[in-house]
């Protein structure tokens, strides 16, 4: 096996967005880092069934909507 291909892999400490903290081990960053989340499983949408805002940058939903008539429906 050839040396040297593997990162390192060692001990840091995750912050969720409410404060909780908890170790894993992982390959970003120093062994003892902290990585700081600012979305996680308990303050992003897709996770908490949250309804998402739609931010129209330049008038692309308008466009969009324009263009395709704005009836899009989803079947499940």
């Amino acid at each position: 096996m050839k040396a040297d291909t593997h990162p390192d892999y060692h001990t840091i400490k995750v912050v969720m967005t409410d404060g909780t903290v908890f170790e894993t081990r992982s390959t970003w960053g120093k062994e003892g880092d902290t990585m700081t989340l600012d979305i996680d499983p308990l303050a992003h949408p897709a996770w908490t069934g949250g309804r998402g805002t739609m931010l129209d940058t330049g008038g692309q939903v308008a466009r969009f909507n324009k263009r395709f008539g704005g009836g899009l429906t989803l079947r499940k």
